[in-house]
């Protein structure tokens, strides 16, 4: 069962938080695969299979060229570079 924690508005509010060990990895539904592909110090490498036509970005990336890729010069692409 999805884990979704609602306030008396019925918007979401928590946040799930799991503990994964290298090479493990989450999914979220279907589609989207969340792997551990490294772990040095306090640093996390992760690889993301997402269909094509779902956009990855850096949230540092994605709050500097807004919810529109289209309109602010990033190509819909399914793993950003960045």
């Amino acid at each position: 069962m999805p884990y979704h924690v609602f306030n008396n508005r019925s918007r979401r509010t928590g946040m799930l938080v799991l503990s994964r060990h290298n090479e493990e990895s989450i999914m979220i539904g279907d589609d989207i695969e969340v792997k551990i592909v490294g772990i040095r110090g306090r640093n996390v490498r992760l690889g993301i299979e997402a269909p094509r036509q779902v956009s990855v970005h850096r949230r540092e990336i994605y709050d500097r060229v807004g919810r529109n890729p289209q309109t602010s010069g990033i190509g819909n692409t399914a793993v950003s570079s960045t």
